[in-house]
């Protein structure tokens, strides 16, 4: 990507002093005759310059708007050794330079004899002065600090106008780009990224894993399948049902279904919970819906609104949440296929006790197959006690901490869903104390975690059990650490207050781990956007370049697009994207589409070969070239826009 822009960063020593070598290569270095300064001194640049070609050089520069009236300039470390006046001997070269910027940032130098009034240092190398007026007297005549280089044992001055940095260490300044240059991915990115290819657009995992939550975004029901669903509820419509409609009852008795929905005014899409048969009784319990729609977490599923409709034949009640699509919840990730190709010999009869060991084996079974990670389960933990700390600090509990209502979306991302929604259902107008019965629901949503945690462990929901507990709890001991069965004990136990702040100490140093995670995601989906900065600016050049290709006509002229600068572009856009092979069959190579746009995009001065397609005409231009007429061509099609047509005006009056 580098070759696809001019590298416009020149040595430190070609910064401050020579402006007019700025694009000679820092490979090469221009042969001077011997003249007792090595080539890689600063001053060694002002050697015998030759007029004419500084003034050629000097107007190439102008014409390039090189220079830039903010470019740093830098000078070398300050000393406070002076030369004196009187000095009889020099070995210095018989050439008195200074450097004075100008608007152009160009170098004004001054011969000896020539101008002499306006030099603003004499630099005539001798033994340093004995007295400090001398130094201030110096100063005071040239204005700005003078510099010093010893080259070869011989030390020569010059002046700046710019006070000089004074550190122990040279300072790098550089020239920063015009252009915007992707410049690959960086190293601490790259060393995160394992098993992929690099390139310049989106990665195909993150490509896929958006295309496909976009496409689950917009989809739409099929109307044979569920003729039933009203067209519009509310402020919402396109509903999409967004999983099976069943009878099962779900919230203390009451059936419920998701649907994804629109906004009718705001387009935005959301998630439609609904209660069938429910009428609200009591609006007290709305009180609980405005706290709700005021928290908002990472690890939540915010509500935005709760209403009641009769659209559905019913009365139902819908609650809204924001819409999080291709998420799944924790029962189907973990726990959906724990009894695969398994019989159980005890299901025909209910009735009959199981022995203890059927119920061990049953768990080793399960835990044995497919062992989640443990750093799985504490991300989990962290997660999860994460958003219950927000809830009870709000005076709030969640009251449905359990797999069915916990969505798992990518990178194993937690949030807790249908929160609300039994503060409303089971809303007790008569209770007189309901701070009390919210402290009660907070210590059952500790213990609910600790099942939770225990069920993961086991990955079975038959080891939250009563008489599956001990069992379970075994199983944790011999497969993790004491840590995270010192979490599910303390969770579990109900002989004392127990607080989600307590869970902190003994998640201990695993917060870091998680934050660490955290970061290096955040970095790799940072250069993956890097990558659609520079996608989103080739798309603007091609939106330009199409715009003015085979163009039928522009203010009444039919030749427009095939005359002038257009003839030159459209020549060009056949040598991008037209290429083909010595057999004529189509040569399709990305990285010169991506290279010639980026050139033209740049304006560089290098050349190109655009043929006609008869083959009888050739032009030679400059991407430089070409750039202006792209921006000259695009202008008229834009001022053109702009212009009102008088007529219209008529009839509008």
């Amino acid at each position: 990507m580098h070759d696809l822009y001019q590298n416009k960063f020149t040595d430190i020593h070609k910064i401050n002093f020579s402006n007019f070598n700025i694009m000679d290569h820092p490979m090469f270095v221009r042969y001077s005759p011997s003249n007792g300064v090595p080539q890689e001194s600063k001053l060694a640049n002002y050697m015998n310059p030759q007029p004419s070609d500084l003034s050629i050089r000097q107007s190439f520069s102008a014409k390039l708007n090189l220079g830039s009236p903010a470019t740093p300039k830098k000078g070398l470390s300050h000393n406070t050794e002076f030369i004196s006046k009187t000095s009889s001997s020099s070995s210095s070269p018989n050439l008195y330079l200074t450097y004075c910027p100008t608007e152009n940032n160009h170098l004004n130098f001054v011969n000896n004899g020539e101008d002499m009034d306006h030099l603003n240092v004499t630099p005539e190398p001798s033994s340093p002065p004995h007295s400090a007026n001398t130094s201030l007297e110096l100063l005071d005549k040239s204005g700005g600090i003078p510099y010093q280089e010893n080259v070869g044992g011989t030390t020569y001055f010059y002046s700046s106008p710019d006070p000089p940095v004074n550190n122990d260490t040279v300072v790098n300044n550089s020239i920063t780009s015009e252009y915007n240059v992707y410049p690959g991915t960086p190293s601490y990115v790259n060393s995160l990224k394992l098993k992929q290819d690099p390139t310049f657009f989106m990665g195909e995992d993150i490509r896929g894993d958006i295309v496909s939550r976009n496409m689950l975004t917009l989809l739409l029901p099929d109307p044979q399948v569920f003729p039933d669903l009203p067209q519009e509820i509310d402020s919402y419509h396109e509903l999409c049902p967004l999983e099976p409609i069943s009878n099962t009852s779900v919230h203390k008795g009451y059936q419920t279904s998701m649907y994804k929905a629109t906004h009718i005014k705001t387009g935005m899409h959301y998630c439609l919970r609904r209660i069938h048969g429910f009428r609200l009784q009591h609006t007290k319990s709305m009180m609980y819906v405005d706290m709700w729609k005021k928290l908002t977490h990472s690890n939540i599923v915010q509500l935005k609104e709760v209403f009641t409709t009769k659209c559905f034949g019913d009365n139902s009640l819908i609650f809204v949440y924001d819409f999080h699509p291709g998420s799944e919840t924790l029962l189907n990730k973990h726990f959906s296929t724990d009894q695969n190709d398994y019989c159980d010999p005890f299901a025909n009869d209910n009735s009959t006790p199981r022995p203890y060991s059927h119920q061990k084996n049953e768990l080793l079974r399960y835990q044995a197959n497919n062992k989640l990670p443990e750093p799985l389960i504490w991300n989990y933990i962290i997660q999860l006690t994460s958003a219950l700390r927000v809830i009870h600090s709000t005076h709030l509990a969640c009251r449905s901490l359990d797999p069915t209502k916990i969505i798992v979306t990518t990178k194993n991302r937690l949030r807790l869903s249908c929160l609300g929604v039994m503060d409303v259902i089971c809303h007790d107008p008569n209770n007189m104390n309901p701070l009390a019965l919210m402290q009660h629901c907070q210590q059952e949503d500790l213990t609910a975690l600790g099942k939770l945690v225990l069920a993961l462990a086991c990955k079975s929901t038959t080891a939250v059990q009563r008489e599956n507990i001990s069992i379970a709890l075994d199983i944790v001991s011999r497969s993790y650490t004491s840590d995270l069965r010192n979490v599910i004990m303390y969770l579990l136990s109900s002989q004392q207050r127990r607080s989600v702040t307590d869970l902190m100490p003994m998640i201990g140093a695993r917060f870091y781990t998680q934050l660490d995670n955290l970061q290096n995601n955040v970095e790799i989906l940072e250069n993956e956007l890097s990558k659609e900065i520079e996608n989103g600016r080739l798309f603007r050049l091609l939106s330009k370049l199409i715009t003015i290709n085979e163009r039928p006509e522009l203010n009444l002229d039919a030749a427009w697009s095939e005359t002038g600068d257009r003839y030159m572009l459209k020549l060009f856009r056949d040598y991008v994207f037209h290429q083909v092979s010595e057999d004529g069959r189509p040569w399709l190579d990305m990285s010169h589409i991506v290279q010639c746009l980026n050139k033209l995009d740049a304006g560089i001065l290098e050349k190109v070969c655009l043929m006609s397609r008869d083959e009888q005409s050739i032009l030679v231009v400059s991407y430089a070239e070409l750039k202006r007429c792209l921006d000259q061509s695009f202008d008229d099609i834009l001022n053109a826009s702009l212009i009102e047509d008088p007529s219209r005006n008529e009839e509008k009056l």
